[in-house]
């Protein structure tokens, strides 16, 4: 008769045969960098995440160096925005100039800047549009790979095109090797979905549409197997890292990714999921445990990068034996 409870009993029992375990190297911590001075400001949506400024980025990093968690992914949001995004690629740009500072205040750390347009156009979507509105795949493609050299340039280690623009990955990889930044990583955010859980995100991003949707080049929350085609597709062009983004909505995506793909699989746990899990564990609704649960469920289905906001929590309760 089986018995799974004698291998519960203790603590050291439960350790022995766990199948699934979150450490510290997994986790990348996205970080919100905003134009002005002496700017530490609480995200109203995402409680206990912040706008810095970058005079302000020392505090945050010495945060990530007491826990461990040696990974970033910036996002920047501009003074300035126009139609072509074009301080998405200025060489004093906000993602640039906190790069550099970064780089200054730990020079090991693993810098990874999102390439898109959003944050950067005054329409608010993540490619060129054309005079009725629509976004210009192609004509994208190189602004996007000038944005990616213009990171590289400023000490970036990676590169990850948000857009979902076809080709994308193809277009950034050939300009980084043109420019003489071979070494510089390209993670495609291969299964981007058209999703109600970037709400937060887009708030904190100052990246909503301006009129319309993303839905003409997020995917359809409805695909499973079109996620597929679109990993395979990036490989293709070069990536070196795939990922799966939301989360906790798209488990089986990630497991059906780690199991047809022989690549570092990201999984990306947006800001509507950290928001849900957070404000029930602020107002009573859920326990603690619930945010850490969610982090494993990732990890066990197969993503071996979890970027989230929980990112220093988890690292301090994995290095306390919490986790």
């Amino acid at each position: 008769m089986y018995r799974g409870r004698r291998l519960r009993a203790t603590p050291v029992s439960r350790a022995l045969i766990r199948e699934t375990s979150l450490s510290v190297s997994d986790l990348v911590l996205p970080l919100f960098v905003v134009e002005g001075e002496g700017i530490c400001r609480e995200i109203p949506s995402l409680p206990g995440v912040f706008h810095y400024s970058v005079d302000r980025l020392d505090g945050i990093v010495e945060q990530m160096r007491a826990c461990g968690v040696s990974a970033c992914l910036l996002f920047g949001i501009p003074d300035h925005k126009d139609a072509c995004g074009s301080s998405a690629y200025e060489e004093n740009g906000i993602v640039q100039r906190a790069m550099r500072r970064l780089r200054a205040l730990w020079p090991e750390l693993y810098i990874i800047g999102d390439v898109c347009l959003c944050e950067y156009t005054d329409h608010g979507h993540c490619g060129l549009l054309d005079g009725c509105g629509h976004v210009l795949n192609d004509e994208t493609l190189p602004v996007l790979a000038r944005v990616a050299v213009s990171y590289a340039r400023a000490g970036a280690d990676m590169v990850a095109p948000s857009d979902m623009m076809d080709g994308h990955v193809a277009a950034i990889r050939a300009a980084l090797d043109e420019a003489g930044f071979g070494n510089v990583a390209v993670m495609g955010y291969s299964a981007k979905y058209a999703s109600a859980f970037y709400g937060p995100f887009r708030e904190a991003a100052g990246s909503a549409p301006s009129f319309g949707d993303r839905k003409s080049y997020q995917m359809d929350p409805a695909n499973g197997r079109e996620a597929l085609r679109e990993i395979a597709a990036d490989l293709d062009e070069g990536a070196d890292v795939i990922m799966v983004k939301p989360a906790l909505a798209y488990l089986d995506v990630i497991r059906e990714a780690s199991r047809t793909f022989n690549a570092p699989l990201a999984a990306y746990c947006v800001s509507g999921e950290y928001a849900m899990l957070r404000l029930a564990v602020d107002h009573g609704v859920l326990a603690e445990s619930a945010v850490w649960e969610s982090l494993l469920a990732v990890k066990r289905a197969g993503a071996k990068i979890i970027i989230t906001y929980s990112a220093l929590d988890a690292a301090r309760r994995i290095k306390e034996g919490l986790l």
